[in-house]
């Protein structure tokens, strides 16, 4: 029996020992998390304590000796990224796009986080308010990030009743709409350590255990492509499911069509999937698959227009509920035949079911753009007069050398076809000097929409044939 007491006492001691052992190897946090000042007090750690705007103690010095240019915003992205105009001469084409230095804000794009459509909304009404917009690299060189294509870089503002700049990087991590990423090694590391550790001992937003009001936590709602597209404001921010084709594939987009034989009409859709789904999921998304999509509709800014984005494929889950899936494949895109007047000025008339939250169904007639509801699914156009032709000149852009051929209709209507940048068999760049002006043509593609009024976006040179 002693015998048994002292191997119980010599066992429970091992035990506190391996337990000591456990949490002195969990105690430590990466750079871009710290949530410890070592040289605050005891009190420091306490929520109670007294908010401070430690981010207006940072001031802009322009003899720092950092590159800096003055701005004004060409595109909000999301919260840690925006598109610049700038006249700087390390910027040929006019455009920065810029990644906020320091932080990372949650996902609001093609993926969806919660507390991102929230960061997305704090940086543009901060900047949409500001009357002068300065961005500040880390060194006296501007440095690229990972992908090559964006530039890190602090971004200062001041509003008409500001006497000065405040750094919009600080305030959004002061804010706890993002984490710290790679700040240690910045020119405002101490003071990222302090705003960060104050937003996570005062619980704010991303720090905190409160779901965001905006982000939708729920399960995909089946529905047909018809419902949601003439129900699209209804269901923003909430998770669906559809079925439809794929008619086309570019730039971590495809577009899809389903048809529906109540209208008789076409209703069309664009899928951002950007780098989420890996090479299986993305094989999904081949053009000619009818695929069932599992996504969240969002308002994409940049383009003026609905999307389904934060799409996902699970590839060790192929039975996960939120993958997207394929159905079948041996499918094409429809390509109706549409007038230009119609397409840019014609109207439908569709009945409407509508479900109220206590699921009361409502039936009525509405009344929509032909353009809208083809949008982004397929039409073609024929009989069309090429009146003149723009070609994209900014070189920093992935859309140089793209075409914007205006053509002129039978009826007189005039109508863009906008082009991506078309390739010949040897991959070489079609110009506009193959589309002569006075030239007949017929075009199909995948309706669109360009500061509010539709066009025909071509994806490939045969989409374009000539009259003889």
């Amino acid at each position: 029996m002693k015998y048994m007491s002292k191997l119980l006492v010599l066992l429970l001691a091992l035990a506190m020992l391996a337990g000591c052992f456990a949490a002195c190897e969990s105690g430590g946090t990466s750079e871009d998390t710290t949530v410890e000042d070592t040289t605050a007090g005891d009190s420091q750690g306490s929520e109670n304590k007294e908010f401070v705007d430690y981010a207006s103690t940072v001031k802009f010095d322009p003899n720092s000796g950092r590159a800096s240019a003055t701005v004004t915003v060409k595109t909000f992205v999301d919260g840690d990224t925006t598109h610049f105009n700038i006249n700087h001469p390390a910027f040929d084409g006019g455009l920065l796009k810029a990644r906020y230095l320091g932080i990372n804000t949650p996902e609001s794009t093609g993926q969806i986080e919660p507390w991102g459509k929230k960061a997305s909304s704090y940086t543009k009404e901060t900047l949409s308010k500001a009357t002068s917009i300065i961005v500040e690299s880390d060194t006296d060189q501007w440095n690229p990030d990972s992908t090559g294509d964006r530039y890190l870089v602090w971004v200062w503002y001041k509003t008409a009743d500001m006497a000065d700049y405040r750094c919009l990087n600080l305030e959004i991590l002061q804010e706890g709409l993002a984490v710290s990423s790679k700040s240690s090694d910045t020119a405002y590391a101490d003071i990222c350590v302090t705003i960060l550790n104050q937003a996570v001992n005062h619980k704010l937003h991303v720090h905190s255990k409160e779901k965001d009001p905006d982000f939708y936590y729920g399960a995909a709602m089946p529905m047909t492509l018809k419902e949601l597209k003439t129900n699209i404001e209804s269901y923003k921010g909430k998770d669906v499911s559809f079925e439809g084709v794929v008619v086309r594939n570019s730039n971590q987009t495809a577009y899809v069509e389903e048809y529906d034989e109540e209208t008789g009409l076409y209703f069309g859709i664009q899928v951002y999937y950007g780098f989420n789904l890996g090479f299986f999921g993305e094989e999904i998304l081949t053009v000619g698959n009818r695929v069932l999509v599992v996504g969240s509709v969002q308002y994409y800014e940049t383009g003026g227009t609905y999307q389904i984005s934060d799409i996902k494929y699970h590839a060790m889950r192929p039975d996960d509920p939120e993958n997207i899936q394929k159905i079948s494949d041996g499918h094409e895109g429809a390509y109706p035949e549409v007038s230009a007047k119609d397409l840019l000025t014609g109207k439908v008339d569709i009945e409407v079911t509508s479900v109220d939250e206590e699921g009361n169904e409502t039936v009525e007639t509405k009344t929509f753009d032909r353009g809208f509801i083809t949008m982004h699914g397929t039409a073609s156009l024929k009989d069309l007069v090429i009146t003149r032709i723009y070609t994209t000149q900014n070189e920093d852009s992935s859309n140089f050398g793209a075409l914007s051929i205006t053509c002129m209709a039978q009826d007189g209507t005039e109508i863009v076809l906008r082009t991506i940048v078309l390739k010949d068999a040897d991959g070489k760049t079609i110009t506009a000097d193959a589309f002569p002006i006075g030239s007949v043509i017929d075009a199909k593609g995948v309706v669109d929409v360009f500061n509010g009024v539709y066009q025909l976006k071509v994806f490939s040179a045969s989409d374009i044939t000539f009259r003889q």
